[in-house]
């Protein structure tokens, strides 16, 4: 009984005593929704050791001279496969800082996959067709989210208490891409809306 009692306090203090589900909403300057930002949260009490899993594929596929999807997040660490399955032949890159690597030649159904081990971003583009660009964000914690086509996103789980909210896009004018807002979690529903300049140019560089 009494190492029965000492598991159930261990377990008690070892797990958040309170979480919560955010709901965040992205538009611009002029009100509409923005699709395709990176949403990540990083609690103050920090986040849980291990490996980061998410639910989604870690893949981006070559189809129709383009890539998808146009962004993706992957935990550091993760390994993203890179599908053609295109007619023609396909080299893919990053030049990015802490992410740079060049995936040669190859043709249709064949995959090629890369691991990222930096925290970041990964602008990719194909030597050989300039119009092909995409993006893999590099997260460092689990609780981390895409906006749909509405902007909204939810993320769930995020424990109660002091966090730093970060959002991210391509085309965002900030300094990094990126607009970061200290908040406080509370132990139940919570809503944060960002409007930011989108206006800025997507590149490979």
């Amino acid at each position: 009984m009494r190492l029965l009692t000492s598991l159930i306090i261990a377990l008690i203090f070892s797990t958040p005593a309170f979480a919560g589900d955010l709901t965040v909403q992205v538009r611009d300057g002029s009100g509409q929704p923005v699709r395709d930002a990176v949403i990540t949260v990083h609690p103050n009490s920090g986040v849980p050791a291990g490996p980061i899993r998410f639910p989604w594929p870690l893949r981006i596929s070559q189809e129709d001279l383009q890539f998808n999807p146009y962004v993706l997040i992957v935990p550091v660490g993760g390994t993203v496969s890179f599908p053609n399955l295109d007619r023609v032949r396909h080299h893919v890159y990053s030049f990015s800082r802490g992410n740079r690597f060049e995936i040669e030649l190859y043709g249709r159904d064949q995959t090629r996959s890369h691991v990222f081990t930096a925290p970041g971003v990964a602008a990719l583009g194909c030597n050989i067709h300039d119009q092909m660009l995409a993006y893999v964000k590099v997260v460092d914690t689990p609780w981390a989210a895409r906006t749909g086509p509405t902007g909204d996103v939810v993320v769930t789980g995020i424990p109660a208490g002091g966090a730093t909210l970060r959002v991210w896009h391509p085309r965002l004018t900030n300094r990094g891409n990126e607009i970061a807002t200290v908040f406080t979690m509370a132990a139940g529903p919570s809503r944060q809306f960002i409007t930011g300049d989108f206006s800025g140019r997507a590149s490979v560089r």
